[in-house]
């Protein structure tokens, strides 16, 4: 079996703290592949294409200090954040939205929201793109504790 994603980028030591905590929650490891696959590689991408998501994930992954994160998503991904799409409205919302959601959740409002119809973000893809925000914000915690528990012992 593959290993997943979180522990590719740990890269823990065989019986290291970090290897045995990882292997300790094997369903939350395994529970997390999961949703990368279906966050990241849905059967229905919506109108956020594969490579869209990777680089925004990208994004996310850099505004959350994680560099090595934010190399996996690059790598994942064909869509360059210095494309011509990312400098048109649809995009520039999504953007905003992004960047505000990963730095500064508790400052959205439903204006928020209402700028991303505005410019015409379907609801469907709102839904899938906060999915994308919180799976990554979400990676982003994991992995900081698991680098913890490496760095503790």
């Amino acid at each position: 079996m593959r290993p997943n994603v979180i522990e590719q980028l740990i890269d823990a030591a065989p019986g290291s703290p970090v290897e045995e905590a990882m292997a300790a929650r094997a369903a939350l490891m395994q529970a997390s592949q999961a949703n990368y696959d279906a966050v990241l590689t849905p059967q229905d991408p919506g109108g956020l294409s594969q490579p869209l998501r990777f680089a925004l994930a990208a994004r996310v992954a850099r505004l959350g200090g994680d560099s090595k994160l934010a190399a996996h998503y690059v790598a994942g991904g064909a869509l360059a954040e210095t494309d011509a799409s990312w400098h048109d409205a649809l995009m520039i919302a999504i953007l905003r939205h992004v960047d505000l959601i990963a730095t500064s959740p508790r400052d959205a409002t439903q204006a928020d929201i209402a700028a991303l119809q505005a410019a015409g973000v379907p609801t469907g893809d709102i839904v899938r793109l906060s999915q994308l925000i919180a799976f990554v914000s979400y990676q982003l915690r994991l992995i900081a504790g698991l680098r913890l528990t490496g760095a503790a012992s």
